[in-house]
């Protein structure tokens, strides 16, 4: 158990990398009692401080890597057949999922109705083939699995931040407060994220100029100088997902660097036959919307499997200070 004063609260002479922000350890109030379930309960977190990107890892920056290594993405390849049992051969091909907006009103309990697994779609084709991340080099790289994310961080001598590191950079020194700045989701009438607006998933008001991803920087910086830790793109951490947090935690502090759940905890109980561990994601993306996916909050959390990529799904890298 870790008390604050072993904590690392002071700033080392110089970042490990370019473009990295030091995170202050501490102690924080991790997760939110008045939203969604898998938040609770609050608990009180011990992490030390550490260096995390400051925004997430762009296109142009992930091609860079690819380049240098040679590295192929999950969505670009075919999926062994063994791994998903029961699937229809010709339905088996290489591809990722993409957000298509339908033209009404739809069900909102089936996500089917605007996710597609659409073929060809990867990091280089976010739209499928034909399309091209020309022009948008420096948004965040997305169609992106876990273990791509992964081999990325590990070439650039990083690692993936687990939920508590990010919840904390996150909140940017704001503890408990609902919103990455503050109380109020829109400050004096001002976007600060790139969220949607309107009624998802049929209408989008672009009030906020994007349709799609932003960007990285096109929206103000958290309190420790960090971009998009809210909306744009939900980002990978290295946590196991748990539906919720141990209630004895609420009132302690948890070891150095938490690694939460385990690998077993993590499967789709509605899908018994596919077990494919989830990961979390954390901050909500440019389709979180007050009537359907109000996760555009540092406490917000969504279990992803670490098979699936997706037109949202992004991933940032930290560096941790070693004693």
């Amino acid at each position: 158990m870790r008390e604050p004063s072993d904590l690392l609260p002071e700033r080392p002479a110089a970042p490990p990398a370019p473009d990295m922000v030091w995170i202050p350890g501490g102690t924080f109030r991790m997760g939110s009692e008045r939203h969604y379930p898998e938040e609770r309960p609050v608990r009180k977190v011990a992490i030390d401080g550490f260096w995390m990107d400051r925004g997430p890892v762009t296109a142009r920056r992930f091609r860079r890597f690819v380049e240098a290594t040679g590295h192929v993405t999950f969505a670009e390849i075919r999926p062994d057949p063994k791994d998903y049992p029961g699937a229809l051969p010709h339905m088996l091909y290489a591809g990722s999922l993409v957000f298509v907006k339908p033209p009404r009103r739809v069900d909102l309990g089936d996500c089917g109705q605007w996710w597609s697994f659409v073929k060809g779609a990867d990091w280089r084709h976010p739209g499928g083939a034909g399309t091209s991340v020309d022009g948008m080099e420096d948004h965040p790289v997305v169609h992106v699995t876990y273990g791509d994310a992964e081999a990325f961080a590990r070439c650039e001598g990083k690692e993936l931040p687990t939920e508590a590191e990010w919840e904390l950079a996150a909140r940017g020194g704001l503890d408990g407060a609902p919103y990455a700045w503050g109380d109020a989701f829109m400050p004096r009438g001002r976007h600060l994220a790139n969220t949607w607006q309107g009624e998802f998933p049929w209408q989008n008001l672009c009030e906020d100029g994007y349709e799609g991803t932003s960007p990285v920087g096109a929206f103000p910086p958290n309190d420790y100088g960090l971009y998009d830790m809210i909306g744009n793109v939900w980002e990978w951490t290295s946590d196991w997902y748990r539906p919720g947090q141990s209630a004895e935690k609420k009132a302690c502090c948890v070891p150095l660097n938490p690694r939460g759940g385990i690998e077993g905890e993590s499967y789709d109980p509605a899908q018994p036959a596919i077990r494919i561990p989830r990961k979390v994601l954390k901050g909500g993306s440019h389709l979180c919307a007050p009537n359907y996916c109000r996760r555009y909050r540092p406490a917000a959390r969504h279990a992803q499997p670490v098979d699936t990529s997706a037109s949202h799904i992004g991933f940032r890298c930290v560096t941790r200070v070693r004693s």
